[in-house]
């Protein structure tokens, strides 16, 4: 008996950006009595059935947007004899469907640290049906993830959790639902041996996958310092230390290591953190803009970002600091107009962010979004579909024909929303833009590497997401293969197998 892990992805680009740290973290779950997992990244190279032999076990970790695929993958293996578990966000939010539509043995809902040993024994039994609770798994428990099994030459970056959780209530997102609003904080010392263990394998470029890296604002303590009782005050000032203390020892590590993470428009605010960034080297993040007006922020419950002229001096704090911005931002919404689009090209522009993703607003599952939109089609005489599968199953139909915009807009056609994006993208990334961009980084080299990587990233996450036309969509998946090779030996380092964790 085998134990087999799998990402499913209906895309394979042959090298990847960022390992999916689940995988990962997983293997490290796995009983070692059961041998090391086969990890397939469907990512890099598509599922090969054969390798499934009957009696092993199958772990496939879905979210929304690759469901169908996982499904597909979790029908293959059970036809072969393997005993099928789902595990993810999607998964915790719809297990019925992967006993349903996905050949699967056991669902297990929440964190997997603990809980899919559990299942993996349970299907051993063949005690078939059953939802493991995974839950919230305290932050003491986080495990390390198995970065001996990573196969060599695949992945630009590497990836270390420090949170879970993200106290904000975003209405697009489901992560303050489903990993919860009170932050579970790693300790210091285990992050730091699982980033020193990624160096001495050559990995310098490290992104910190967190739901929010700056969980703790200074709002938060003023209001909780006005509080009589000061336990909650208390616990923020911790949790914000914790995170000094983190940043302090990263500053220790080799000079050439860089960092990226995700975090609020609210740390522009707060000099203090954005200094401990600098000196951390944590070098960029992502930051979810999402909207260039004032009705835009309100429709998706983000009203503590700010717009127009004062947006584009926070995200320019960032970059006074030595933050590259990749901004995050939504099309769709219901007060976009046609204006809406430029506007938000020109902003992104004159902020300076180094990258930009520009995304249609899509109702996930989980999310209050996707909730109102759900509500909203159950009350229509006529439920929309595609192929008889209702559109607030958007996940279940085939990639090819699944809609690029689900939510009716109040004055814009589907086609137009998605136009509009595929031009501010192409505006973004035309190679004026980029090259003046490239002034982020010094040498020739590295300036030439900064064009690279952003025609990838444009190729991976615009094209192959937004197209509608199967040739363009087939010839951004080529290019991206191309591109991601070279682009790969701008991020990887000799490993410096003799490093030490700093004190």
């Amino acid at each position: 008996m085998r134990v087999h892990l799998i990402n499913p992805s209906h895309v394979s680009f042959g090298i990847a950006v960022i390992t999916p740290r689940w995988l990962y973290v997983l293997a490290a779950a796995t009983p070692r009595e059961y041998g090391d997992p086969l990890i397939t990244d469907e990512t890099l190279e598509q599922f090969d059935p054969t390798s499934i032999a009957e009696g092993d076990v199958v772990g496939i970790g879905i979210h929304t947007g690759n469901a169908l695929r996982g499904y597909e993958v979790g029908k293959l293996a059970r036809e072969r004899g393997a005993r099928v578990v789902y595990g993810g966000i999607h998964a915790t939010l719809y297990p019925d469907e992967a006993f349903d539509l996905g050949g699967g043995h056991a669902v297990v809902k929440g964190d997997g640290d603990i809980a899919w040993a559990q299942a993996i024994k349970g299907c051993l039994r063949e005690d078939f049906g059953k939802v493991y609770e995974g839950g919230k798994v305290d932050a003491a428990h986080f495990l390390k993830a198995r970065w001996d099994l990573l196969p060599p030459d695949r992945y630009m970056w590497a990836s270390v959790q420090t949170v879970r959780g993200c106290p904000k209530h975003c209405s697009f997102c489901s992560v303050w639902r489903t990993d919860g609003q009170e932050p579970r904080q790693r300790g210091v010392d285990a992050v730091l041996h699982e980033i020193v263990e990624l160096r001495r394998r050559g990995f310098r470029f490290i992104a910190l996958a967190d739901d929010n890296f700056y969980p703790v604002t200074l709002e938060d303590l003023d209001q909780a310092s006005r509080r009589a009782d000061h336990h909650r005050f208390d616990e923020l000032t911790r949790l914000r230390s914790e995170r000094f203390e983190l940043m302090d020892r990263l500053a220790k590590l080799p000079s050439d290591m860089n960092f990226f993470t995700q975090i609020t428009m609210e740390a522009a605010e707060d000099p203090e953190f954005l200094d401990a960034m600098r000196r951390a080297r944590i070098k960029g993040a992502l930051v979810g803009i999402e909207s260039v007006t004032a009705e835009g922020l309100k429709d998706v419950y983000k009203g503590f970002n700010l717009y127009g002229e004062a947006l584009v001096t926070r995200l320019q704090q960032f970059k006074r600091h030595g933050v590259h911005v990749l901004g995050s931002f939504i099309f769709g919404l219901p007060s976009d107009r046609a204006e809406t689009f430029n506007a938000t090209a020109a902003l992104a522009l004159k902020a300076d962010v180094t990258f930009a993703q520009f995304v249609m607003l899509t109702p996930f599952p989980g999310t209050i979004d996707f909730a109102k939109w759900e509500l909203g089609e159950s009350k229509k005489t006529h439920t929309d579909a595609v192929d008889g599968i209702p559109i607030t199953r958007h996940w279940l139909i085939p990639q090819a024909r699944r809609p690029k915009v689900y939510s009716p807009h109040p004055t814009l056609s589907p086609e137009e929303i998605r136009d509009r994006t595929q031009g501010v993208w192409d505006q973004f990334y035309s190679m004026p833009h980029i090259w003046r961009r490239s002034r982020a980084v010094k040498s020739l080299k590295n300036r030439v590497g900064f064009v690279l990587c952003s025609k990838l990233y444009r190729q991976m996450y615009a094209n192959t997401g937004i197209a509608t036309d199967s040739a363009r969509h087939a010839k951004s998946e080529r290019m991206a293969r191309l591109l991601a090779k070279p682009c790969r030996r701008l991020f990887i380092a000799k490993p410096m197998p003799e490093l030490q964790v700093p004190c």
